[in-house]
């Protein structure tokens, strides 16, 4: 999936919340997510360009209302530099905070706090609409 398209674009590809999400920055209501309850085995993409971004096995209930992970796919450990994601500072909303984007696309995806378990410490707090799913064969 190409990941240079105008807004036009991307509004025919998704669907209204995952544009307000992924492109828009918005946030989904907490505990409304598709993937907040999932516990299936599998792989977290870009909802935009399909990159791959989390997998299962970094999945925990944090409790926050959406899905939550503490390691970026690829990544070894706090150090997701050579990964699809980036991370960014946000200092809206009156207060400072990381959020974390799609590397290939720049798809909004959520915020990455320092209050996640072990092994990392890390809680990617993530947008259900920003993701799609691949289900482990």
């Amino acid at each position: 999936m190409s990941t240079k398209k105008s807004d036009e674009e991307w509004k025919c590809v998704l669907n209204a919340e995952q544009y307000r999400v992924a492109r828009l920055k918005g946030t989904e209501a907490p505990f409304t997510g598709e993937y907040y309850h999932n516990k299936e085995k599998g792989e977290y993409l870009c909802v935009c360009c399909g990159s791959k971004l989390f997998d299962s096995s970094a999945k925990f209930d944090s409790g926050s209302g959406w899905p939550s992970f503490y390691q970026v796919y690829g990544s070894n450990g706090r150090d997701d530099s050579q990964t699809n994601v980036t991370r960014t500072e946000d200092n809206s909303l009156d207060s400072t905070r990381i959020e974390i984007s799609c590397k290939q696309c720049g798809a909004h995806l959520g915020h990455v706090f320092e209050d996640g378990p072990k092994p990392t410490g890390l809680r990617y707090c993530v947008n259900s609409a920003s993701l799609s799913f691949r289900k482990s064969e």
